[in-house]
């Protein structure tokens, strides 16, 4: 295999949110709209969330849980003061776009934060550039060329910057409705697969993808998520993890998508189990979502016990599954010994 540059600044960067071994165990408290909902409807009927709950809440998740993690995915807009109190060593991603779509425009067409810049987001310390597309490979292609060109924008102004750029591409097509539902589920694998083959390719400059699983495991026959439809077999969810991680030319790591954190853990086995060349995780909800009531109904002082002790157990089981099964973030390339760290910046191809 041919040796693979990469620069100094984004390879600093990718090892800066992974742990010694390469492997990327990230947490992440960038949720905005969907936190703020959550933490008010545990309020009750009428109630309410401010912007001090959210910094309050993703402070007390990053300080807790970095200490067990490689890195923390944050949003600039409530959690800068979360950022500034993770634990020494702990890597640093920021959300640069903004959160959720206009219902009003087909296509859930990305936009960014319009106070922040790479260059501004990485005066505040981040390793690590991350942005949430939404993408259907089936969506007109007049719909996908503004998406493709809003990436390669990204992309530029992170190789501008000479700085990581995490890309988290969620599959979904709205006429099959309900993307956690039988249909979707059977067409999920080919949406991931594509999505990952396409923002692999290097006009992008995506440096880590951050994806979903190929498969609902609520709907592969004989794990113990299962809800009694299927769509799959266990073999062939593996076969299908597989199928995806072939389509990779960049390294991945897996997102938990909101699951409970026991349904990510069997999720991440039977992707070991199948072989593939994960790299680690990014996981949010998965970890903390049970601490929102807490919070919400006992504030902050419940929180950081709950933390300490269901969290930290939640992020620890999950650091043991990818103790057996995620590889380095170089794995992809060869092996590190593969990789030739330049300090120019390389022609885009």
């Amino acid at each position: 295999m041919a040796k693979v540059a990469i620069t100094r600044g984004k390879f600093n960067c990718i090892n800066a949110t992974a742990a010694s071994n390469g492997v990327i165990a990230a947490a992440a408290a960038d949720q905005r709209g969907s936190l703020q909902k959550s933490i008010a409807k545990s309020r009750g009927e009428n109630g309410t969330a401010t912007a001090e709950d959210l910094s309050i809440f993703k402070t007390s998740v990053t300080r807790i849980l970095t200490k067990h993690a490689s890195a923390i995915l944050m949003d600039p807009e409530y959690g800068l003061e979360a950022i500034r109190q993770r634990a020494p060593g702990t890597g640093v991603l920021v959300s640069y776009e903004k959160t959720g779509y206009d219902v009003s425009v087909k296509g859930r067409l990305p936009d960014l934060l319009s106070e922040w810049s790479v260059r501004r987001l990485v005066e505040i310390g981040a390793h690590g550039i991350k942005i949430l597309l939404y993408y259907n490979p089936d969506d007109s292609a007049a719909i996908n060329e503004i998406k493709h060109a809003f990436i390669e924008r990204i992309g530029a102004e992170c190789r501008a910057m000479d700085v990581a750029f995490f890309l988290e591409p969620l599959a979904y097509n709205d006429e099959l409705g309900d993307e956690k539902g039988l249909a979707f589920a059977k067409k999920k694998p080919e949406y991931v697969t594509r999505y990952m083959e396409e923002f692999s390719k290097p006009r992008y400059g995506v440096d880590i993808l951050k994806v979903e699983v190929p498969v609902n495991v609520k709907f592969v026959e004989g794990m113990r998520a299962y809800a009694g439809q299927t769509a799959y077999t266990r073999a062939d969810a593996m076969g299908l993890f597989r199928e995806s991680a072939a389509a990779a030319k960049k390294p991945f790591i897996y997102l938990s998508a909101g699951v409970s954190d026991d349904v990510f853990r069997e999720t991440l086995e039977l992707a070991a189990e199948a072989g593939t060349d994960f790299s680690g995780v990014l996981c949010g909800r998965a970890t903390w979502q049970d601490g929102v009531p807490i919070y919400g109904q006992q504030g902050v002082a419940a929180l950081d016990a709950w933390l300490e002790d269901r969290g930290v157990k939640n992020i620890e089981a999950l650091n043991a599954v990818l103790a057996q099964g995620a590889k380095p973030w170089w794995t992809i390339y060869g092996g590190k010994e593969n990789i030739e760290v330049i300090d120019q910046v390389p022609a885009v191809v």
